[in-house]
């Protein structure tokens, strides 16, 4: 499978060229997990 991935915008927006931190919280077999990571947007 192909894909293009995320082209930087939100609801049709370009966000702004800067760090951005996330964290995911999931469950696996059970068991609460979180990842939490970041990324650089560059335009």
């Amino acid at each position: 499978m192909d894909s293009q991935g995320w082209d930087g915008t939100m609801n049709g927006s370009p966000l702004p060229s800067t760090d951005y931190w996330f964290r995911v919280e999931f469950s696996e077999q059970g068991v609460a997990k979180e990842f939490k990571a970041h990324f650089s947007l560059k335009r």
